[in-house]
């Protein structure tokens, strides 16, 4: 099955041009050499609505994987979490847990990092840490259980 994907950077400051972004472009290149289809990128500010927006947009042209960056963190404006859990249909709380158990074995701030899975619609949304090394290795801890939940989340048939 191949995989189409959407990758979402969450920042105030980098949607506004005050610095590059680093996340997107680091998720993507994990997404590449995990052969999976990136159809849709986007850099957004920290806003409740423009979140929810742009992954109801992303999963209606067809991506089954949405992986953001960004906004998880206990900041003032750090509203992923909120935001996609407003509109999920259902949470995969052993993606977050995974993510911040692995985590914390490299940093102990891993503890605050709000990271989660859920779906949305048709597709599997991640949120992943806005920090480039963090996001890459957060991916690489739940890569295993991806197309499967690609697949439940699309209604596909699946093998077990």
């Amino acid at each position: 099955m191949q995989i189409v994907c959407g990758i979402v950077t969450v920042s105030d400051r980098a949607s506004a041009g005050d610095y590059k972004d680093l996340g997107g472009p680091a998720v993507k290149e994990v997404a590449q050499k995990n052969g999976w289809q990136v159809l849709c990128e986007a850099v957004i500010p920290d806003d409740l609505v423009r979140i929810q927006e742009t992954i109801r947009s992303f999963s209606k042209q067809g991506c089954g994987l949405i992986l953001t960056t960004g906004g998880t963190g206990i900041g003032p404006r750090d509203i992923t979490p909120e935001a996609v859990r407003a509109i999920m249909r259902v949470e995969l709380p052993g993606f977050g847990e995974v993510m911040r158990a692995e985590s914390m074995k490299i940093t102990p701030n891993a503890i605050i990092s709000r990271n989660l899975a859920a779906v949305v619609d048709d597709s599997l949304v991640i949120a992943l840490p806005g920090k480039p090394s963090g996001a890459v290795e957060c991916l690489g801890f739940v890569n295993g259980a991806i197309p499967h939940g690609v697949a439940v989340a699309q209604r596909q048939p699946t093998s077990c």
